[in-house]
């Protein structure tokens, strides 16, 4: 894809040179000023590069937030090693506090990454390059701000809302937390702009670019998280004609051979094989620890054992699913003819050719996902019919499964957040659906339902170590996570969420 893997350097060295009363007034020859730039299209798709680059950093770390603090994923536990337990631990065992570094990074990089956002806006607004091309990076940068809005407001309920860089630092000061509503006004708004100036598809050279589907995708899910059915199965079914569909093969939507296919919607694009700084590594940060070459194929870097596959998804899979296999494996043979049972994700798993640097892009929007939220809302709106049906049963179709059929409302409910659990497994889609489909009481009462399971059962042995008692004690509140505690400290007009 022409550019986007490739993050634009230049763009990060500009987006820092725009304070207004300059040190020495004197000019780094090592910086572009952004006065000089942003003057033609070549530029203004510069800098919209690096705003895609960024999303490989926010992507990275996504399971930690997304999937890893469900019933989908725990951790290789290391008995010796306690580094993580403060940190990324904590969201697996349910003791995340405001102090928590992982927290308070991931603000950090969202909202640096809004900040190009909104940079690259507002010198786009003024600018005169050609009309059509000017409608089109614009619909790319505010489906990628309403992306990530939509990821906060999950995360933290009122955030921060800000659409325009700051003139002063003493600006900053003043920012407080918007409402909820406010925040999910501005996404819709964002998207509804993005539909409306994006095309339906790019040539092969730009494919990975943010489309007309994917805005349609996501403005489809933010009504479906509003329990707006109306809206989102108006705006779903807009999808349908845009020419996706199943893959035939279920595990063509990650070989790195068919990355942007007709299933896929969008996904975050990296580059391996090369020494330009875009590849991913996922399989080495989810293998488990001592996997070595045995699951990654180099004995060089050894595996994080993260987003371990849990007992509790493993026995859910329907027998028969040709979906488990591809996404999972429940051990490994290590190097001695050993079978090690510890699972581990399995479906970025794939040959590459220098160690620690895969090829494999991370799928957010996937054709499966619309079909699936199509089939809920429809079905929230009044009971399930025969479209719902058939887009249900055709993701199950293609995962080898008989149809379903003669649900009431609830138990196709029941039915479609299943499938989604499945179809979607390990995609960071897992807290978002059971936010979007239990209330505060309803998802503690399920999580310490499951935590209850894993205790009794862990999914990796813990060397001896017994679980703390504040482990696994999920309450209402931690439906949001907390404010970080650094940003109080620095605006002391920020609140903290409720529990924290």
């Amino acid at each position: 894809m022409k550019n986007i893997t490739l993050l634009s350097i230049l763009f990060c060295c500009l987006v820092a040179t725009s304070c207004k009363d300059d040190f020495l007034d004197t000019t780094d020859p090592t910086r572009v000023g952004s006065d000089l730039f942003y003057k033609d299209q070549k530029q203004f798709e510069q800098a919209l590069n690096g705003v895609y680059g960024q999303l490989q950093g926010i992507t990275n770390t996504a399971y930690i937030f997304q999937e890893f603090n469900t019933d989908n994923t725990t951790l290789d536990f290391n008995p010796l090693d306690r580094g993580g337990a403060a940190g990324w631990e904590a969201f697996e065992f349910s003791t995340v506090n405001s102090g928590n570094g992982e927290i308070s990074n991931m603000w950090n990089i969202y909202y640096a990454a809004l900040y190009n956002v909104n940079f690259a806006l507002e010198k786009l607004e003024p600018s005169t390059i050609d009309p059509t091309a000017k409608a089109t990076i614009g619909g790319q940068l505010k489906f990628i701000r309403a992306y990530y809005y939509f990821h906060l407001v999950q995360y933290f309920g009122d955030v921060v809302l800000v659409t325009s860089t700051l003139d002063t630092p003493d600006e900053a000061f003043a920012l407080v937390r918007s409402p909820e509503a406010d925040v999910y006004t501005q996404i819709i708004a964002d998207l509804t702009d993005a539909v409306a100036s994006l095309p339906a598809k790019y040539d092969a050279a730009n494919a990975g670019r943010v489309t007309k589907g994917a805005a349609l995708t996501l403005l489809g899910k933010v009504y479906l998280t509003k329990k707006q059915y109306s809206e989102a199965i108006t705006t779903l079914r807009q999808v349908l004609p845009l020419g996706y569909a199943l893959n035939p093969s279920y595990a063509d939507n990650f070989n790195p051979g068919k990355k942007n296919g007709i299933e896929s919607i969008f996904e975050v694009q990296y580059q391996g094989g090369n020494d330009l700084g875009e590849w991913s590594n996922f399989m080495y940060v989810f293998a488990p620890r001592l996997s070595q070459a045995s699951i990654t194929g180099y004995a060089s870097i050894n595996p994080s054992g993260r987003n371990i596959p849990t007992n509790d998804i493993i026995a859910s899979y329907e027998p028969g699913d040709l979906r488990k296999d591809v996404s999972l494996k429940e051990g490994y043979t290590n190097a001695k003819g050993e079978f090690i049972k510890i699972p581990y994700i399995n479906k970025y798993n794939y040959a590459h050719t220098i160690a620690g640097r895969t090829d494999t892009n991370w799928p957010v929007f996937r054709y499966a996902d619309v079909l699936l939220m199509l089939a809920e809302a429809i079905n929230e709106q009044g009971g399930p019919d025969s479209e719902a049906y058939g887009h249900l049963n055709a993701v199950r179709d293609r995962a080898g499964l008989d149809p379903l059929s003669g649900l009431d409302q609830a138990a196709f409910r029941t039915a479609v957040l299943h499938e989604r659990r499945i179809e979607l497994a390990f995609e960071n889609s897992r807290w978002f659906d059971l936010k979007r489909t239990k209330t505060p009481a309803e998802l503690a009462q399920f999580l310490n339902t499951y935590a209850a399971k894993e205790k009794a059962t862990p999914t990796v042995e813990r060397g001896g170590v017994a679980f703390n008692a504040l482990d696994y004690v999920y309450e209402p509140h931690e439906y949001l996570f907390p404010i970080p505690a650094p940003q109080i400290l620095i605006n002391n007009k920020l609140t903290q969420n409720p529990g924290y």
